[in-house]
């Protein structure tokens, strides 16, 4: 049996008390030239490192928010293709709800070394923009509305949802 190679990654659900969901713009590049997803803030974890210490050191680096206590868990994510994250087979992510005043983002890291991670700028989404939308761009996860929807619906889960792409 072959053993699977996977990249383990944190990301942050921030909610704003208006339930705006705070996502970070990624440009990739792709074979038809680059392209745009919207993805929840967070990264991979470190050796030696606990997935809540990952979740609050990305946090802190990218849009200047302190982690308190143990938030949620709320969503799981596996994805199986070495075109997703570069020396991996695929990426684990494990998604956690942090509940958050209004604030202006702004990490640490300065744009020169989010744009070495290919991040380009941050922004507030409402529920209803996430549903409706229907520009080039895209979310991770693909379908983010309908378990963001259940999330904000039904509240946190007694396990982590597993989602799909």
């Amino acid at each position: 049996m072959t053993e699977v190679n996977l990249r383990h990654a944190v990301r942050a659900l921030v909610l704003d008390p208006a339930d705006r969901l705070l996502l970070c713009r990624f440009v990739l590049p792709g074979p038809a030239g680059p392209f745009v997803v919207w993805a929840a803030p967070g990264g991979g974890v470190e050796p030696g490192e606990t997935l809540l210490g990952a979740l609050a050191r990305e946090l802190d680096e990218e849009v200047g928010l302190a982690v308190t206590g143990a938030p949620p868990h709320v969503w799981h994510q596996e994805i199986l293709d070495p075109g997703i994250s570069r020396g991996h087979d695929g990426v684990v992510n494990d998604y956690f709800l942090v509940r958050t005043g209004p604030f202006a983002p702004r990490g640490r890291l300065d744009d020169a070394a989010l744009a070495a991670e290919n991040m380009h700028g941050l922004r507030w989404w409402p529920l209803r923009e996430v549903v409706e939308y229907e520009g080039p761009d895209l979310f991770s996860p693909r379908d983010l509305a309908t378990p963001l929807t259940a999330l904000l619906r039904d509240g946190v889960p007694r396990r982590p949802v597993r989602l799909g792409l």
